[in-house]
This record gives structure tokens, C-alpha cells and sequence, in this order.
């Protein structure tokens, strides 16, 4: 993985963090899962360590978890 992978679920406190990581590392180094839209994620993002959203998994693979908003067993549904 050459890119960080930032999920989120689309609340307020997802939004505000991804414009905060997009200013940090800037658009090119991340890409942006929303879980409500690309539902087919959350097993991956599950895989890859994310307990909940917003979280950034890092090219090493390690999950930052960002001011918890949502568990994934929420998003889940």
C-alpha cells in the first residue's frame, strides 16, 4: 500500500477530520473510504484494523483512530 487509507462514515466529526488529514498529507498520499457510500468496505477496513471511524491506516499498516465518531459495529448497522 503506498497511500494511507482514511475511512469514515460521513458524520460530522468524519468530515472534519478528513479535511484535516487531506491538509496534513495532502490529497495525493490518501485515500478517502466512506463506509455509508462503499458499504462493501467495512469488511476491509475491519481487516485492516479499524475499531472505529474516523481512522487512517498507514502504508505500514498501522491504524491512527481519530476522535472516536462511530464504532464499526455501528456503521455495520
Amino acid at each position: 500500500m503506498s497511500k494511507s487509507i482514511f475511512y469514515h462514515a460521513g458524520c460530522p466529526v468524519c468530515v472534519s477530520a478528513e479535511h484535516d488529514i487531506i491538509n496534513l498529507v495532502g490529497a495525493q498520499h490518501v485515500e478517502v473510504v466512506h463506509l455509508g457510500d462503499d458499504r462493501q468496505r467495512i469488511d476491509e477496513a475491519e481487516r485492516a484494523g479499524v475499531k472505529s471511524v474516523p481512522a487512517l491506516v498507514t502504508p505500514n499498516g498501522n491504524v491512527l483512530h481519530i476522535n472516536f465518531g462511530a464504532s464499526l459495529v455501528d456503521v455495520r448497522g
